[in-house]
């Protein structure tokens, strides 16, 4: 599982301009069961994807799909974790 953590390099005005584009490639990657949870980050400075799998490599492709990506206005943290606890309704997502 990994925690992708988007920063935005450009003006907020920049960034809408490929808002909706952005939000198509989340739906893709959420109904491809790859996504579970997505969202903006408080001060609005970038957002966060919560991504199920575990092939770095095929993360990296599917981010360099992303239309901020793309516009060059976002930079991506990525960092790997293993979910040893979970909260109740998200025992598939737990690995040992």
């Amino acid at each position: 599982m990994f925690v992708v953590s988007l920063t935005y390099k450009t003006e907020i005005s920049e960034v809408e301009k490929h808002i909706e584009a952005h939000i198509a490639y989340l739906e893709k990657y959420y109904a491809a069961e790859k996504f579970i949870a997505s969202g903006r980050k408080v001060p609005r400075t970038g957002g966060v994807i919560l991504v199920n799998m575990d092939d770095r490599a095929e993360l990296d492709r599917i981010l360099a799909e992303d239309p901020f990506s793309i516009a060059d206005v976002a930079y991506y943290d990525v960092t790997e974790f293993v979910p040893t606890m979970v909260g109740k309704g998200f025992e598939s997502l737990k690995r040992s």
